[in-house]
């Protein structure tokens, strides 16, 4: 999750409330779907398609702990990490920080491996 929100460029996903632990949905960011999972009082955020085949994660997923099952082939990501967990998929997804402040939650720059 982000910690530095003077220089990051953020969008607005959705206020804290609508999500309820274990829930997902889909945003749009710089024009790119992405999903928001929250999981306690943390939030995550990653690119919204499987890299599998086109399946919205965030609106059609099942989220269990820090999971991410897409419901179409059973493909599984870790939502921390974006890292693809099982086959059929191969590529990790793209991870976005996260920024809460004041009762909302942003997206904000892509992260990219090291």
């Amino acid at each position: 999750m982000g910690n530095n929100t003077s220089s990051t460029e953020r969008v607005f996903a959705c206020e804290v409330d609508d999500l309820e632990d274990g829930d997902s949905m889909s945003v749009r960011a710089d024009g790119e779907p992405v999903a928001v999972y929250r999981i306690g009082d943390d939030f995550y955020a990653t690119s919204d398609t499987c890299t599998h085949e086109q399946w919205s994660l965030g609106e059609e997923g099942d989220l269990d702990g820090f999971e991410i099952t897409c419901t179409l082939h059973n493909a599984r990501f870790d939502v921390r990490s974006g890292k693809a967990l099982c086959f059929p998929a191969t590529v990790d997804l793209v991870r976005y920080s996260t920024i809460v402040e004041g009762g909302k939650v942003y997206v904000a720059a892509v992260e990219r491996a090291a």
